[in-house]
């Protein structure tokens, strides 16, 4: 097949879970296997299991919590202080697992930066619980498939009579949760597992003949109702552990897991010493560090000097109490000529900062006892954006086929994608010649972030005017991303591609230009990222003529907006055809 051929059918998943051809991505279930998950879901059965779990575990010597990759912190995190709370109870001490998976990094294309950034995290934990005499014990394993073995052999050489954790909705994560279950039973283990990565829990919120909601408008309807009459129970603050004796520090078994040295890195997942330090710069670890972005967000103004590879917390911000960043969210949230958005979702992802918290800080700086969630206020907006987080989740953990690379749109699975190696290059190397784009790439490549309205203006440009598989836009996003979660990293492509839940429309193809002009009005995002085009103005810096592009060495588009728009309808309109 040359480079410009076209893709003949979808691809398939082969037996070791490689797509067949090397252009298409990898880790595409079959319709038929998709299906048979999805009449069974991981996530219902692993509710089901709890309540099935020891009721009355063995007599041991401690409580275990399983720190994931998504709460890193001790602040507010619901599985930490009810395992610190039983630790208490019980008279025995607490001990906090991490497990490092290099296979699951890497089955779920995990970025460079975002293992960097949970490494970082978990040095600020180490010492943080260290305070506490509460050991960190973090070990690496593989193979993947044997981690709940690992797990439970564990907890039997620590003497665990109770295992706590926060669930992870992804499919692969319920179904090891499972496992776990089952061998902590054998065991006389119980496992407790809380929902914390959201606001309101996946599986509360149905439409009226009890399904999970598909579409957005109406979930976030009852989203705000239901957070707001029981505003106690969803945002209830979680309190940090309590301290162990120091005589652990002295016992044989456990005296030596505190001091077990945490990984610099993972094979294969090393950053080198420049983007390292670039990561450290512009992402600093912490929930302290957190805690102050928000502040920032909440009472300072908008900097375009903050564009770049910057500290989040560099000197020189403004405070205001009328025009600061939350205030000014619902008119200023798309331009990304200026530090406009939270920036925490790098925080969020990794569970360093909880979302109840963020909400719990609007509701103080507009010292409201309810949550304002409406599309006027600026943190109504924003609020918005947190409800998403929880909407795309909800979908993740009652539609699991979206995490096995199915569309959900099963309509339009035979879209017939482009399979064009030398545009998929270009738009990775941020080479379009459509300045926008290329700015919006080269900001990801940098960073290992991108401002959420330039994510939508170049998932729509792979999807629709290249016509390239959406899925290869989200794997490469999850390798370059620090903030890469599958729920909204899925969500976000998928709405783009026009295949996912409540997706723009087929026919809703963004124009690159006049997206440009829109989300980058003074031109400064595009002359911080793409400096060939720094010395333009104007509607020439959006689209340069040719002769111009020439002359300043930037490459002419690889497609012409106007005629690619007519194919993309045209082959969503026919999936299979051209």
């Amino acid at each position: 097949m040359s480079k410009r051929a076209r893709s003949p059918t979808p691809p398939t998943m082969s037996k070791r879970g490689k797509s067949a051809h090397p252009f298409t991505p990898k880790r595409i279930a079959t319709a038929e296997a998709a299906e048979a998950v999805q009449a069974n879901p991981p996530f219902l059965r692993l509710l089901a299991e709890m309540r099935n779990a020891v009721r009355n575990p063995q007599p041991g010597k401690s409580i275990v919590y399983w720190m994931r990759m998504g709460d890193l912190r001790i602040v507010d995190n619901r599985a930490l202080a009810a395992a610190s709370k039983q630790a208490v109870q019980d008279k025995i001490p607490l001990i906090v697992l991490f497990l490092l998976s290099p296979q699951d990094c890497l089955a779920h294309d995990m970025s460079k930066q975002r293992i960097d950034f949970v490494l970082r995290n978990l040095s600020e934990i180490k010492e943080s619980l260290g305070g506490l005499n509460i050991p960190l014990f973090t070990v690496s394993h593989t193979p993947r498939h044997t981690v709940p073995l690992k797990v439970v052999s564990l907890l039997e050489s620590f003497q665990c009579t109770r295992l706590f954790a926060n669930i992870e909705y992804e499919v692969d994560e319920l179904r090891r949760d499972l496992k776990v279950l089952a061998l902590s039973k054998e065991k006389g283990v119980r496992p407790h597992y809380f929902h914390d990565r959201c606001i309101i829990e996946p599986g509360l919120i149905k439409t009226k003949d009890g399904r999970a909601h598909a579409v957005y408008s109406p979930y976030q309807k009852k989203w705000i109702a239901m957070l707001n009459e029981s505003i106690d129970t969803y945002l209830e603050e979680s309190p940090i552990p309590d301290a162990n004796s120091s005589s652990i520090r002295q016992d044989s078994t456990f005296g030596p897991l505190c001091n077990t040295p945490l990984p610099h890195s993972v094979e294969g997942f090393e950053l080198d010493p420049a983007d390292r330090e670039t990561m450290v710069k512009v992402w600093p670890a912490g929930s302290a560090v957190a805690q102050e972005i928000l502040s920032r967000f909440l009472k300072t103004k908008a900097r375009s000097s903050q564009l770049g590879t910057t500290d989040p917390l560099a000197d020189g911000a403004e405070i205001s109490n009328k025009k600061s960043r939350i205030l000014m969210y619902a008119e200023k949230r798309d331009s990304g000529n200026q530090d406009t958005t939270s920036r925490l979702s790098p925080y969020l992802a990794a569970g360093v900062i909880s979302p109840r918290e963020c909400i719990r800080a609007t509701m103080s700086l507009a010292g409201l006892k309810k949550v304002d969630a409406g599309r006027t206020t600026g943190i109504g907006r924003w609020v918005q954006e947190l409800a998403w987080r929880d909407f795309y989740t909800n979908v993740l953990a009652n539609f699991p086929r979206v995490s096995m690379g199915r569309p959900y749109q099963e309509k339009l699975a035979n879209v017939r994608w482009e399979v064009n190696e030398e545009h998929l290059a270009a738009w990775k190397q941020g080479k379009t010649g459509i300045p926008i784009v290329d700015a919006a790439m080269r900001q990801l490549n940098t960073m290992g972030w991108m401002h959420n309205r330039m994510r939508m203006i170049v998932a729509m440009f792979l999807t629709k005017d290249l016509l390239l598989d959406w899925h290869l836009g989200e794997q490469y996003f999850m390798e370059q991303l620090i903030d890469g979660d599958l729920a909204s990293n899925n969500g976000g492509w998928q709405w783009s591609a026009s295949t996912g839940v409540d997706p723009a429309p087929y026919f809703r193809i963004f124009n690159p230009y006049t997206q440009s002009a829109k989300a980058d009005p003074t031109g400064d995002y595009i002359r911080t990222y793409v400096p060939e085009l720094k010395n333009l103005r104007g509607p020439e810096l959006h689209n340069p003529p040719m002769k111009v592009a020439d002359k300043l060495g930037y490459p002419r588009p690889i497609v012409v907006h106007a005629e690619v728009r007519e194919r993309a309808i045209r082959r969503y309109q026919n999936p299979g055809q051209e």
